[in-house]
């Protein structure tokens, strides 16, 4: 087994979603927008309106605080925003933007191999919903 230190460092910030996964939430989201596609680095999607149903993996350096709070902006305009994103549950903008304003926090089981590398990656993960209001229903029995 290799050691790919850019794992373990800001070195590189951008990794590939894994095809299966972002197949599933595809299905569940009928994504319509991603405003950090990995194929075009001079893209920035922090300085564009986003469409109703975004697919956020935002490069995971010192500028993900600024991705998610674009995400959570983004929703309070009635947009869906799904995010995949290390579970760093005890930074800054875990506790000021996920926990108080995310609809949805799940905590993937295991570690994820983005499509682009050999190995999976040294972190949890999780997705996080912006914008997407659950409803329970309830059937009653008379």
């Amino acid at each position: 087994m290799t050691f790919n230190r850019s794992l373990f460092s800001t070195e590189r910030t951008n990794w590939k979603t894994p095809k299966a996964l972002l197949d599933e939430l595809d299905k569940e989201f009928n994504f319509d927008f991603d405003p950090c596609p990995s194929d075009n680095a001079n893209f920035n999607g922090l300085e564009i309106e986003w469409k109703e149903r975004n697919y956020i993996n935002p490069p995971y350096g010192r500028v993900i605080g600024l991705w998610i709070e674009k995400a959570y902006r983004e929703s309070l305009k009635g947009k869906i925003c799904v995010m995949l994103l290390p579970a760093r549950c005890d930074t800054k903008w875990f506790h000021d933007i996920i926990m108080p304003h995310a609809t949805e926090v799940r905590f993937l089981r295991g570690r994820l191999k983005f499509d682009d590398q050999k190995n999976s990656a040294p972190f949890p993960s999780m997705i996080v919903v912006f914008g997407v209001k659950k409803t329970i229903n309830i059937e009653l029995k008379l």
